[in-house]
């Protein structure tokens, strides 16, 4: 019954997360979108009122004008509208999921010992380490005077994505380190929003109310941190969907395949930024597209002979029942799992035959299952697996 709660926590916590996120990205990418396509108002009396950009657009069926300030307008209107929720909730929504699956199911899912030999209590405080610390860095970064030059902080601040990645993958599974990545660099994002966007948009919204004219430089910290944001999207959103590519976090250099699709990720949304000013180069989209070629065809399963070696069916058969069928059956007996994950089940013989491939691609090629090795498969066991798919390869 604990498992099943668990489960349905995960559901809602992850629906949350998602419908929140989406909100958040959504808002966040139109803000830059717009503040990107801003034209010189038309009007006299505009650019007189302090109006600094304009843009008119249409949408669902009606015609919308939007105005920026350069830095506040003469008085503030009854109605001001924020936008911070969506990132606080996905925020706690990912901190809640990060709890339900990675810590409480720590042995799991974060830790791997083959990897570390860590405790979940020593799994848990260092994720909490990498979360909290990855922040306060960032900042005394941001606040250090590499924040006032754009290219040597973008470059330094890719340096320390690469080690932070590089490192993850040294303490945790593979799928834990991947999520471990996205856990700082999403608490980044909404520590952003939180200690220096919202913070400066209140104490210029605080100045213009009094009838002072606001310091603009609160505005341009927050721009900073809206801007650093717009590029760690894309990377988070992979990490939130790597784990169903066991190819990726799996891998033997996990690590670089992290940094290569993060870095993807932050050249595609530096093409789109450039396009909404009208500057796209597609300098970064090649880039982009020779990386992923390269990391594809890096990863790729290698085919090999089977040796001539004859396994026979009932050694394939005791080590799945023996390492796999834990989980992966119709009444799994591992406490964490009320039903077999992906509704995969290999306790019959035509069910270990008809997914062959996938047990070989998950116990040979990526070696991923078991997840962190819970039943110990040893390397003779994954050698029969691959001897007898091969086999199945070259009859």
């Amino acid at each position: 019954m604990e498992a099943y709660i668990v489960d349905w926590l995960n559901l809602l916590v992850r629906w949350v997360h998602v419908i929140t996120g989406i909100a958040w990205i959504g808002a966040s990418f139109y803000f830059v979108w717009l503040d990107n396509h801003l034209e010189l108002p038309k009007e006299p009396g505009d650019d007189a009122k302090g109006v600094g950009g304009e843009l008119w657009s249409v949408h669902g069926g009606g015609f919308y004008h939007a105005q920026k300030y350069r830095v506040a307008p003469a008085s503030i209107p009854e109605t001001l509208h924020w936008f911070k929720w969506e990132a606080y909730t996905t925020w706690m929504s990912g901190m809640a999921m990060l709890a339900l699956v990675y810590w409480y199911g720590a042995e799991v899912y974060l830790i791997n010992p083959a990897v570390a030999d860590l405790s979940p209590a020593q799994a848990v405080g260092i994720s909490i380490a990498y979360i909290v610390g990855g922040w306060f860095v960032y900042d005394l970064l941001c606040k250090s005077p590499l924040g006032s030059d754009t290219r040597v902080f973008a470059i330094v601040l890719m340096l320390l994505c690469s080690l932070l990645a590089w490192s993850v993958c040294q303490l945790f599974g593979g799928r834990g380190a991947y999520i471990q990545f996205g856990s700082v660099l999403g608490t980044i994002m909404v520590a952003n929003v939180f200690f220096v966007i919202i913070p400066g948009q209140k104490k210029m919204v605080a100045s213009a109310m009094r009838g002072e004219a606001p310091d603009p430089t609160p505005g341009i910290h927050a721009k900073q941190r809206s801007v650093h944001n717009t590029y760690f999207t894309l990377p988070v959103l992979f990490v939130m969907t790597s784990n169903h590519y066991a190819m990726t976090y799996g891998h033997e250099y996990n690590w670089v395949i992290l940094i290569g699709i993060s870095l993807v990720g932050a050249l595609i949304r530096i093409y789109f930024v450039a396009r909404h000013k009208g500057q796209a180069s597609l300098l970064p989209v090649i880039v982009s597209v020779v990386l992923l070629a390269a990391i594809a065809a890096a990863i790729a399963p290698r085919p090999q002979a089977a040796g001539g070696v004859i396994v026979n069916f009932d050694q394939v058969r005791n080590v799945v029942q023996a390492r796999c069928t834990t989980c992966h059956a119709e009444a799994p007996v591992h406490p964490a799992f009320p039903a077999p994950p992906m509704g995969i089940m290999l306790d019959t013989d035509e069910r270990i035959t008809a997914e062959a491939a996938r047990i070989h691609q998950q116990t040979v090629v990526t070696r991923v299952m078991p997840i962190g090795n819970l039943t110990a498969m040893t390397e003779d066991e994954r050698q029969i697996i691959d001897q007898w798919y091969q086999g199945l390869q070259d009859p």
